[in-house]
């Protein structure tokens, strides 16, 4: 399978791309609307992963030629720029593949805790994203909860898990196949893609617990 990370050079793209890279044989991109930054962070994870015993080739590049052909496209970008983001790479969506979206729309109060806010038209930003996506291309939402610093560092175990909404269940359950198959991460149905705002809720919560309690640092959660 070909996994595309749009926005793989930063922020959570870097932690999904080393941790399926690393546990699995999925062809692994990284896209960037500056493909020689693409190009030079694909560089660094191989270089990283090789030091770890795993000698892998991840390619890199700009969006729209790491787009061509893939399975799974993440977008791990900026909330408010994942319409355009999907705008630009529109042609070179293939009708197979499977959209996925972490982002989580966050703004900070004057006292300083953070709290979530979706895109004014929409009452999350996965449904926000999923507006905007090609007739017939399935849109997931997915982790949203998971620490970026957390996992992008592959000395560190993960026990995560994440909740995972859409309306396509076949799609749905793709993306939760090869989200378990990186080690420490559980993949849960979280139901219909309208129940995304109350999951992507959950951020902003963690964020401050984080910030208020210097013992409890790139919090996840996990179900029991």
């Amino acid at each position: 399978m070909i996994i595309t990370l749009i926005g793989g050079t930063g922020d959570i793209g870097e932690g999904l791309a080393l941790r399926w890279a690393h546990d699995t044989d999925h062809e692994i991109r990284i896209g960037s609307r500056d493909p020689q930054k693409g190009i030079d962070s694909a560089a660094k994870y191989e270089s990283e992963l090789s030091q770890r015993g795993k000698e892998r080739t991840v390619l890199g590049g700009g969006n729209s030629e790491m787009t061509e052909g893939a399975d799974i496209i993440v977008l791990s970008v900026p909330p408010y720029y994942i319409v355009d983001t999907i705008k630009s790479i529109e042609s070179a969506i293939s009708p197979t593949s499977i959209i996925v979206s972490p982002a989580v729309g966050l703004k900070r109060s004057e006292a300083g805790n953070f709290y979530s806010s979706p895109p004014p038209s929409s009452r999350s930003v996965t449904e926000y994203a999923a507006d905007a996506s090609p007739d017939g291309v399935p849109l997931i939402g997915a982790y949203h909860t998971l620490p970026a610093h957390r996992l992008s560092n592959l000395d560190d175990p993960l026990n995560f898990d994440t909740l995972v909404v859409g309306d396509d269940a076949s799609a749905k359950q793709i993306v939760i196949e090869i989200s378990n198959e990186i080690n420490g991460l559980r993949a849960i149905d979280a139901g219909a893609l309208e129940n995304s705002a109350e999951v992507e809720g959950i951020t902003p919560t963690l964020i401050n617990i984080s910030k208020s309690n210097k013992d409890l640092k790139d919090l996840g959660v996990e179900f029991k």
